[in-house]
């Protein structure tokens, strides 16, 4: 027992590197990555899993971090909106597909829209304008009303659609 309450060992792998740390059991996963991990890019919103600016990836599945406990995350492998960007630091499509779109405007939501959208399109890499709506319904955005957000996803798309394209015919 630490001063403040009980703590774990706990043991992820946090956009791509290995992380082992002692820590108290009632912190939430957002905490430990905010705090501990200085990954500030995942943003604390409503602290009630409402907003989704907490959104990560955790095992392939879209998780609120502000309501999850770090120590449920032992031996997960999880992406941060840090875990985005390609390996030389540069934007991703998916980030520069946002950035060229215009998608957000204060972009306090982007961690969670832009972790939902990697998630879309890694299960289905040409969603319908219906399909995107619904995977975003569940993040909220007090700037944009969505359809920039919406017009960046399809940019995505459309990108990769062209570079498949060009590709087949080189």
């Amino acid at each position: 027992m630490s001063q403040h309450g009980e703590t774990a060992d706990i043991s992820v792998v946090v956009n791509g590197e290995a992380w082992t740390h002692t820590v108290e059991v009632r912190r939430t996963l957002a905490d430990v990555l905010r705090d501990d991990l200085r990954l500030t890019g995942t943003h604390l919103g409503c602290e009630q899993g409402v907003c989704g600016a907490c959104t990560v990836e955790l095992d392939g599945a879209a998780v609120r971090s502000c309501l999850m406990l770090a120590v449920q995350a032992d031996g997960a492998a999880i992406t941060t909106i840090e875990g985005l960007t390609n390996v030389d630091g540069s934007l991703s499509t998916l980030q520069a597909g946002f950035r060229d779109a215009h998608g957000f405007q204060c972009a306090f939501c982007a961690p969670g829209f832009l972790i939902t959208a990697k998630l879309l399109l890694d299960e289905n890499p040409a969603p319908s304008r219906e399909e995107i709506r619904e995977a975003i319904s569940g993040n909220l955005c007090r700037c944009t009303g969505y359809e920039s957000i919406i017009a960046s996803i399809e940019q995505v798309v459309r990108s990769a659609s062209q570079a498949d394209t060009t590709e087949v015919n080189s």
